[in-house]
């Protein structure tokens, strides 16, 4: 599949119909979960391996990378209710992903998951909660050893510091991120985000 039929595959997508601020619920854009999910196609990252999506939400990337040919797709998310949409969303394309909801800060989790090929993911930024995106991080280490995430532009320093010794960053990708109006605190419409998409490679 093309970067661009799957990009298109993925505005078919319904987003939030209950978004939670606290969560900081905002769908991934399709042109961004595309990209995210090409360049790792092209790294060899997707095809024929387990792909994990932490914090899936409705599954956007969890999706596409099933779209893409990897053998065995989980996503992972706290939120009952963006699963049952994540799930909607997977019987739409045809895609064959398994979801299931779960704290991505539960001591048990890595162990219930067990080891994954790759780790895709759009953390939370921290807007709403201060280093919301830490566990997802931790986790995201401790199954995979190749993690694709998606943050703040900028945020490249903080990440190298937090995963010393743990990981390393090995590309950097640019992006934009736009958020439509959802929560009462938006004053704009559209608001446009620069971002980065890191690929961390797990130290061993």
């Amino acid at each position: 599949m093309r970067l661009r039929r799957l990009e298109m595959a993925l505005q078919r997508l319904a987003g939030y119909d209950r978004p939670r601020a606290a969560l900081e619920q905002y769908q991934t854009p399709a042109p961004l979960a595309a990209r995210l999910l090409y360049h790792a196609l092209m790294k060899g990252d997707i095809s024929g391996k387990t792909v994990c999506d932490l914090g899936c939400g409705t599954g956007v990337l969890a999706i596409g990378a099933a779209l893409l040919g990897a053998t065995c797709v989980r996503g992972i998310d706290i939120d009952p209710h963006a699963i049952d949409g994540a799930k909607a969303n997977a019987g739409l394309l045809g895609a064959d992903v398994e979801f299931i909801v779960a704290d991505v800060r539960s001591a048990t989790l890595p162990g219930n998951l067990g080891s994954c090929d790759t780790v895709i993911m759009n953390p939370p930024f921290g807007a709403q909660n201060v280093h919301a995106d830490r566990p997802f991080i931790d986790l995201a280490l401790a199954v995979a050893p190749v993690t694709y995430s998606i943050f703040n532009a900028g945020s490249a320093q903080f990440v190298e510091t937090y995963t010393a010794g743990r990981a390393e960053i090995d590309e950097r990708v640019g992006g934009v991120f736009a958020i439509k109006r959802t929560f009462f605190f938006h004053s704009h419409d559209v608001r446009e985000i620069e971002v980065e998409i890191l690929r961390l490679i797990r130290k061993n």
